[in-house]
Parts: C-alpha cells; structure tokens; sequence
C-alpha cells in the first residue's frame, strides 16, 4: 500500500467511524469497518513515521501516567447561577432587559457530566483541560483522544477553545455497571461520575473503553465572526461536533417555559441524563455589555429541573468506609421509582444529621432525587409510626475491621491503618509529596500494587521486591528499579515527616513537628495530657493522636524499626525578629516556600496555613492571592520577601 492509498482509505475509515460512533447510523457492516482498520493498522505499524494524527487506530489509548499536571484555560471557565421558579427565571429576565434591551435568548438541554475545555490549534486537538476552579484544571488529553465524538482535526485554523460536556448515555452506564458487576468491582453511582471517573483514568485504555461522548456547549478563546452564539455553534456543529438532541431559540417567558416544560416531559427519552435546562443572551456582543459577577456570567443562567420524591420506608441503616476511612450511614429503602429509576438506598451524610432528622429504622420517608442526583431523604414523617420504630445508634466500631473508631460528632473515622477499606487511600497520603515523596508511586500505582495483591499496608512497601513488580502493566526494568529506589530513599527520613505522612487525623506538618521534637520515638505512649501542654495542640487534635497510637500502636512501632526515622532535636533559636511569631506564606518566591519555611522555623517561627487575628506577619511573593487581601483585612502586618531578608 502506497502513503496516497493509506490516506484514501483512511479517510473512508474515518466517515464510517463518524457513522458508526457518533451519528449511531452505519454505513459499512461491522466486517467491512474490520478489513478496513487492519489495513490502516497494518501500514501504520509498518510505517510508524507516516501514521496520521486522526486516524482512528488512535482512539484505543494505551498511554499511561503516573499522574495528571495541571493546563491553565486560556480564557476562565464559568459557573452558572441556578434559578428553579418561574418568578426566578422572570426576575433573570427583566436584569438582562433593564441592562442591555429585549434580546433573543437560546436554549439547550444542561446534561449532567463533567465539564471539559478542548483547545484546536492550527486544525489539531491540541489540549483537553477539566473544568477544575474555573481558570486550571487537570490535563486530560491522552484520554479525550479516545472519545470517539472529540474529532482530532477539524476544518479551521485557528486558535479556539470549545467548551462542552463529557457524559455518558444511560443505555451505556447500565452496560458499563454490569460489566463491574461481572468482575467484582462496585459500580458507579450515577452517569456523572462515571463520566468523571473515567476521565481520571491515568490508563487511557481504560477510558477508551468507557464510550463517553462529548457535547459541545460553548466557546472560550476563539475568532468566529458571527453575532449570535446559537450561529457559532452552528458551525462549531459543522465541525463534526455532536448537536444537542433539542435546542430552541426563544423570545418571552412563555417560550421559554414551554421548551422547558417540553425538556422534563421527554427527559426520559433523551439518552442523557439532564438536570435542568441552560439559557442564554444570543446575541454576542450583549453577552459582553452584561459581563461577569464573580462567580458567574450574567447573559447565562440553568433552570434546574424540579426534584423528583416519592414516600418509601427505611428497612435499615448501613455504613459505608470510604477511602479515608470516614464511616457514613447509607438508608435502604422499599425500592420505588423515581421517574423510571429504581431507587433503594439514600445518602444520610452523617449521623449528626440522623439525629437531627429523628431518623429511626422503620419510618416513612420523604426521598428526593434533584437533577438526576444521588436520592437523599428530606423528611421523616413521624405521624405514621406504628411503636415498632427502632433507634438508630452511632457506631464504636469499623464494620470493616472492627477497630474502635474515632467519633467527633459529625465525623466518625477508622484509624486503623491496616483497614482494607482505608487502605489505599493512606499508601497514597503517605506516598504523595509534602509526605515522604516517594517519586513514581502515583495514585493509579498503588491501587494497581494493592488490587493485585503486591502490597495490603505501607509496610509492604518496604518489603517490595523487583520480582513483585515484573510484569505488571507498565512496568519496565527501569521505572520498577527507579520506584524502589525511591522507596528506600525514605528510610532515614525525620520523625515530624514520617508522622505526618501517616495521616492522622488533624495532625499536620506543624503539629507532626511539635510532637516529634517533644517526645521522639516516645510518642506511641504519649498522653493527652502532655500534648496538650505543647502551645499550638489542642484537645480535639491530642485526643485524634492519642487515639491513633492506641489503635496503630504494634503498626507504628513497626515502622519506626523498618524506617528508622531520624529524631530531630529543639535546638533555642537565637533572638531575631521572627523568633516565636507566627508567620504566613503566600505567593512566589526566589525558592521554593518549603525552603523559606524551613528557614523561618529554624528561626524560632511558628509557620501557619491560615491567616487569622493571631498572625504576626504575612509574607508574600508574586501572586498573593486572598491570604494577602484577608491579612490586610485583619490588619496583620505584611513583608514582601525582600523585606523580610532585611529584617534577618
């Protein structure tokens, strides 16, 4: 096969992708799309400089990261205000009339998923970037390739970014949680986080197989002349872009409402999950003239859907341990649909919250499901009690492990490290950097290493071997030796550090500090007396302490043998400005923050993460954000870095 017949024939493979995955109407049998990708796959592999960059062979993934770095949008990613009334969306109405005139509105369906920014450069996928605060999010473009609806290439040359929603159709969730079902995994609790979950894969094979589809629903950065949005993304459409399944261009209230009403009476034939309904200014230019608020777009607003509830009965309260090991009451309910969804279980939050309800096993309750969400209860109706109600009483154990649990009031934990329902999560924590930095031991790593049965602790990770590792997926000689050389790198490491990558709860780098350099190795049998004597440790963080070394005490005393810390000693700092003055950091400096806070508690400083009315100086480089404009609120003194070098 010449390059001339591989193009040809790959673009007739791509039209029949675009049938087949996006336009869901084929126009090859599935044994003609077969012949033909082996033949492209064939030269690609046989001539691997001469592959096209939106070939369809790519959209299987393959690569895999340890973890995903940060891409800043070019222009903000916005919120949207929520009206759920009428009368709300009359009053959103008469703020844009008073502002910039009557203008045209244009409305779609708001489909729930995770939001994504996709940048187009010179007609090629460039970069796909999660919502994340609105102006940086995580990376994710290795896995949107696979998304079978995101062309690779489109026809236009220039800068742009477009902005949609990543989903998945609920005909697709069901299939995809049965195929958990089938190999033991939980499934997924709704559309939404499936779609979320998926685009945090740091396998993109995964992710390719998880058939998400990308909804384009506006614009950042771009140089489209058209006056109008609904016009823009019309041609955005033209692209190759899916186009939602109903979109109305609307003049008054009455329009409005009626396309909305329309939207909740066919939701349950739409293929997404919906929430509600976006409206927008139409007209560009007026979208500018009405700007911004802080938060959000004053020319956009979503008019959420009205929850949807039904009476049911609570059978019983079970409890979930999630990955910190925060236990949370889950309600089984009489299963009852709920606009076609079987509903049998609500999320309770906390027991603070059973008690402020009055919950007890055996009531009639209120549930609701809003915007297609997770159901929660809203009321107990105690007037039909029979007598035969049971209270529902706070859990002393872990029902995992059954180790006595650390009860707060509103939180409840597990601090048993060994825990297999918190496990994961505290090899993670104690991995991740600002911990022991244990470098290649990402997120995605560890839940490989722990499903495959290679580790069940933190300790197992110095037992770990490079026979233990071979042949798992993605690693090779050198990544398996680099990662075990950075595991033993640990051994050695200061006591303050290795408390606080333990994850207890409160106790942080400061707090780790204070107690390491009070009571050494000693602090297994410490009381809560004696840390709270330590000035900056209060009752709630020396009860936490105490009761983690109660529970992890053989664990902990394993580590100290297997990582041998090293126990730093109070050296008094000599006077200086900063001796015994508690200082916050914000912004850029010529080093990194670590260093300057290392510096500063070497001078007899207590360096804090929060400003408050006890703060004696701020310190701030480049950038300082909202920790410099509360210091100047409270009237806290403020050093730039150079100032600071001055006064030492």
């Amino acid at each position: 096969m010449t390059q001339k017949v591989y193009l040809e024939k790959l673009e007739i493979l791509k039209k029949w992708a675009y049938a087949y995955y996006v336009n869901d109407k084929p126009i090859a049998t599935d044994e003609e799309y077969d012949v033909l990708y082996h033949e492209v796959l064939d030269y690609e592999v046989a001539h691997p400089k001469e592959v096209a960059q939106d070939s369809p062979t790519k959209r299987v993934g393959g690569v895999i990261r340890d973890e995903f770095s940060k891409g800043t949008h070019i222009k903000r990613m916005w919120s949207m205000e929520d009206v759920f009334k009428t009368q709300e969306v009359q009053e959103w109405l008469d703020r844009t009339v008073k502002n910039v005139g009557v203008t045209p509105y244009f409305c779609e369906p708001k489909f729930d998923g995770a939001s994504m920014n996709l940048l187009y450069e010179e007609g090629k996928l460039v970069r796909a970037i999660t919502r994340g605060d609105g102006v940086v999010g995580e990376e994710v473009t290795d896995n949107v390739r696979t998304i079978r609806s995101v062309p690779l290439s489109i026809d236009y040359q220039g800068q742009i970014e477009i902005r949609g929603e990543v989903v998945i159709r609920k005909d697709d969730f069901e299939i995809i949680n049965k195929e958990r079902k089938e190999e033991g995994e939980n499934s997924f609790a709704n559309p939404r986080n499936a779609a979320a979950g998926s685009l945090r894969q740091l396998d993109s094979s995964i992710t390719a197989k998880r058939r998400l589809v990308f909804y384009p629903w506006g614009l950042g950065e771009n140089a489209l002349t058209a006056s109008n949005l609904s016009e823009k993304m019309d041609f955005i459409y033209s692209l190759g872009f899916l186009k939602p399944p109903f979109v109305k261009a609307c003049n008054s209230l009455e329009e409005i409402e009626n396309f909305y009403h329309f939207l909740i009476k066919n939701r349950d034939e739409i293929p997404m999950m919906m929430d509600g309904m976006v409206i927008k200014v139409d007209d560009t230019l007026k979208q500018e003239q009405l700007g911004y608020t802080v938060k959000v777009p004053k020319w956009m607003c979503a008019y959420k859907f009205p929850a949807l509830e039904k009476v049911t009965k609570v059978n019983a309260i079970t409890i979930q341990v999630g990955r910190t090991g925060v236990l949370t009451p889950v309600a089984e309910v009489e299963p009852v649909d709920l606009e076609g969804a079987l509903i049998s279980r609500a999320t309770l939050h906390n027991y603070d919250e059973i008690e402020r309800k009055g919950l007890k096993i055996g009531d009639s309750v209120i549930i609701i499901r809003s915007g297609d969400v997770i159901p929660k209860i809203t009321k107990v109706l105690a007037d039909r009690r029979s007598g035969d109600e049971v209270e529902i009483v706070r859990p002393t154990a872990c029902p995992t492990c059954n180790s006595e649990v650390l009860d707060e009031g509103t939180l409840i934990k597990c601090q048993n490290m060994d825990c297999p329902s918190r496990v994961v999560n505290s090899i993670i924590h104690f991995a991740k950097k600002g911990s022991m930095n244990i470098d290649g031991l990402g997120s995605r790593i560890v839940e490989m290493l722990v499903e495959e049965g290679k580790i069940k602790d933190i300790l197992d990770l110095y037992a770990l071997k490079f026979e233990d590792i071979e042949g798992m997926e993605g690693f090779k000689e050198k990544r398996i030796n680099k990662l075990l050389e950075a595991i033993a790198n640990t051994k050695g490491t200061t006591l303050a550090k290795l408390l606080s990558a333990m994850g207890i709860e409160h106790i942080g780098a400061v707090a780790g500090k204070s107690i390491a350099l009070a009571f050494g190795l000693g602090v297994v049998e410490v009381t809560q007396e004696q840390l709270v004597e330590i000035d900056g440790i209060g009752v709630e963080m020396a009860t936490s302490f105490v009761e983690f070394m109660r529970v992890n005490r053989a664990f902990v005393l394993k580590m100290f043998e297997v990582v041998e810390p090293t126990i730093e000693k109070k050296v008094e700092a000599v006077e200086n400005p900063f001796k015994d003055k508690v200082i916050v950091l914000t912004g850029s400096m010529s080093v990194g923050r670590g260093v300057i806070k290392e510096m500063l508690e070497k001078l007899g400083a207590k360096v804090s993460g929060s400003v408050s009315k006890k703060t004696d100086f701020l310190i701030y480089g480049e950038e300082a954000g909202s920790k410099y404009d509360k210091a100047v609120k409270l009237g806290v003194e403020t050093l730039t870095e150079e100032a600071m070098r001055d006064m030492l």
